[in-house]
């Protein structure tokens, strides 16, 4: 592994070449905080795919990519007078020292539940009206529920145990499938999802993981299903529902 110095070194050429690149570049001397945002989300879904599968090559290479945004914007920042890398980084340290009082003060936390809390408490401090005041708008809606479930668990709005969570998913449950009206019924819906949702974490999992792995095991088994049709010379368009599932079944067998 590189030595701390190394690192440095490492980190001040990525800031030269930004610096040649906005400088010099006709693409990237055109980039704005709008233009690059959406570039940004797919190079975060990108670092989130490479994690799941735990390439940790491909890890490497999106980390990258990622932290060339962040200097990105930092670099525009000041060239508007307004911020640079170094008031990023600062700033974040400040927050981290200011967020963990049992490592740099008197406070005493001896277990990861006490951080969380004091955590949340400390975000109210710095000036948040909300608990969830930090939960961005923009968030998918599995990814937000979360996040606003831990938030507001950080102060003890929280479930006693997993199966009084899992009660609430019955009760949900329940009232969906009494509910006639389509309108009313997506709402019930919402409420099912977001309970399950909460069961799940409480039990320690995480359901956005969960739900992607499954997404990722049903584009390989569909794909094997088309490669199976084909061997076949079938198309899968023209099989009825009973002859698609035991391509279905077949596929399964073909996982490891």
């Amino acid at each position: 592994m590189n030595t701390k110095q190394e690192k440095m070194e490492a980190f001040g050429r990525l800031l030269d070449i930004m610096d040649d690149l906005r400088e010099k570049c006709p693409w990237d001397k055109k980039q704005t905080f709008e233009t690059l945002r959406h570039l940004t989300l797919e190079e975060t879904y990108e670092l989130s795919d490479a994690l799941l599968t735990e390439d940790l090559q491909e890890i490497k290479k999106e980390l990258g990519d990622v932290l060339l945004h962040l200097v990105f914007y930092s670099k525009i920042g000041s060239e508007k007078n307004s911020f640079d890398i170094a008031d990023v980084i600062n700033a974040l340290n400040d927050k981290l020292i200011f967020r963990h009082p049992h490592i740099y003060g008197d406070t005493i936390a001896e277990d990861e539940e006490t951080v969380k809390q004091n955590w949340e408490k400390l975000k109210l401090k710095e000036g948040n009206k909300s608990i969830l005041s930090g939960v961005p708008k923009s968030m998918p809606s599995l990814i937000k529920a979360y996040r606003i479930q831990v938030k507001v668990k950080g102060i003890g709005f929280e479930f006693d145990s997993a199966d009084d969570a899992w009660l609430k998913v019955e009760e949900e449950l329940g009232e969906f499938h009494a509910e006639t009206e389509l309108d009313k019924k997506e709402k019930e819906l919402g409420d099912v999802f977001f309970s399950l949702i909460n069961y799940a974490r409480i039990s320690g999992l995480n359901p956005d993981t969960a739900l992607e792995k499954t997404n990722h095991k049903f584009i390989s088994r569909f794909q094997k299903m088309e490669d199976l049709a084909r061997e076949k010379n079938l198309v899968l368009a023209d099989l009825n529902l009973t002859e698609m599932d035991q391509l279905w079944e077949e596929a399964k067998t073909f996982e490891i």
